[in-house]
């Protein structure tokens, strides 16, 4: 097989980072000379990777492959360019488009009912992470049986599901290679989070030209979700020197291409850097898991339908400084990624300045900066906290936080 030809990638000017990114045991960290376990699936990375999906689902043994992918795809030409790749393998595939953004409950029993129907094998998902997650949801359910909502929480998926090609079209969900899928329950209005790594997708074919059709919008959001992605895995209990070397990666490619890529829509160096930022911060977040932002940005996401990164953006400094009380040594490494020079700072102010660029470059993409601009309202705020207990991304946030601590964020974030 041919190798896909990487580009150049952005030009980012990278500041010297601590020799010991491990200066102190964080909480619940592997011990020193102790071991971790590390998911990643195949990737295939490159302007032009797309060409490599019907030889991808052919090694899976596909037949009769089942495409999810959304409306906005199929308009942009990025499915009729997929299906002539498949073509090309001697694939011809079954196509369902019939997803809104927040994959719901009733449409994953939709797509796996249309699965089922159409005899079809291995699963490849064309979109961003909306449709990367209803495919995994529509493979767990056509291979285990019941409702989606059967399998919420940890490793509660135990039959092999279907294989799976995923090809991420935003910077970034990190969906294409992660153990994660976030499916609404459209009845408790909340976002239910499946872990286990019988989700993470067989191959990740990541092609960069696919982010040049998204909206300005969508490209602010899913890059504050990676940015959200790096940091709360670098800052994690389960973080270690694997999870760590891309959790800053991708942060400093964030910060060095986020913007440029928006603005300068032909720039393909900053292109391809949020791609592989995103790829990045997925394989980060996938393996140290992440924190109390995206805990309760998928219960305003449930219960408000709003785009999940940039409730994210208006989270994540105030999470920051919460966290920073309990481990505030993290996130001078963080904002060295960022490239702040911080040299001579106490941790605590580092952190407080971390949070401060957070918002002003949420600001810059022109995103808001309170809950309340989302639709949350006070009324809100005690559901969302104690939804927000029972969301598994809680269990490895740096700090112990309670019911009344949640709730407090929230109203912070108000």
């Amino acid at each position: 097989m041919t190798a896909v030809p990487l580009r150049a990638g952005p030009s980012v000017t990278r500041l010297p980072v601590d020799p010991d990114p491990w200066p102190a045991e964080p909480v619940g960290a592997p011990a020193r000379g102790g071991f971790t376990k590390y998911l990643v699936p195949e990737v295939v990375f490159g302007w032009g990777a797309l060409s490599e999906a019907g030889f991808a689902a052919r090694r899976l043994g596909a037949r009769r492959p089942f495409v999810v992918t959304d409306a906005g795809l199929v308009e942009a030409g990025w499915l009729a360019e997929l299906a002539g790749h498949l073509a090309d393998a001697g694939l011809c595939p079954t196509v369902w488009s019939g997803l809104t953004p927040n994959p719901k409950d009733t449409e994953v029993t939709e797509g796996t009912q249309r699965y089922l129907e159409s005899g079809c094998d291995v699963i490849i998902g064309l979109g961003g992470g909306s449709v990367i997650d209803a495919a995994k949801a529509v493979a767990v359910v056509a291979s285990n049986g019941g409702h989606i909502l059967d399998y919420e929480g940890v490793d509660k998926v135990t039959a092999a599901i279907p294989p799976t090609v995923m090809c991420p079209t935003t910077a970034g969900t990190g969906a294409d290679v992660s153990q994660f899928t976030v499916i609404t329950d459209t009845t408790r209005r909340l976002k239910a989070t499946l872990i286990g790594r019988a989700l993470v997708p067989d191959i990740s074919v990541t092609d960069p030209r696919l982010l040049t059709t998204m909206p300005d919008d969508l490209a602010a959001a899913t890059g504050l979700d990676a940015l959200t992605h790096g940091i709360e895995a670098h800052v994690s209990r389960a973080s270690g020197p694997l999870t760590d070397v891309h959790a800053l990666h991708a942060i400093e490619l964030i910060c060095g291409s986020l913007r440029r890529s928006i603005d300068v829509r032909d720039d393909t160096a900053a292109t391809t850097g949020m791609a592989q930022a995103s790829l990045e911060a997925g394989l980060a977040f996938t393996n140290a898991i992440l924190g109390a932002t995206h805990a309760m940005s998928h219960q305003v996401g449930g219960l408000l339908d709003v785009p999940h990164g940039v409730v994210n953006g208006v989270l994540l400094p105030h999470v920051i400084r919460f966290n920073a009380r309990a481990v505030p040594e993290r996130f001078v490494p963080v904002a060295r990624a960022m490239g702040l020079d911080v040299t001579g700072l106490p941790a605590d102010v580092v952190a407080e300045v971390t949070a401060d660029v957070v918002s002003r470059l949420a600001a810059d993409l022109g995103c808001p900066s309170r809950l309340s601009q989302l639709g949350v309202t006070e009324a809100d705020v005690e559901t969302l906290a104690t939804t927000t207990l029972g969301d598994a991304c809680l269990s490895t946030n740096p700090r112990d936080a309670d019911r009344a601590d949640v709730a407090a964020l929230f109203r912070a974030a108000l």
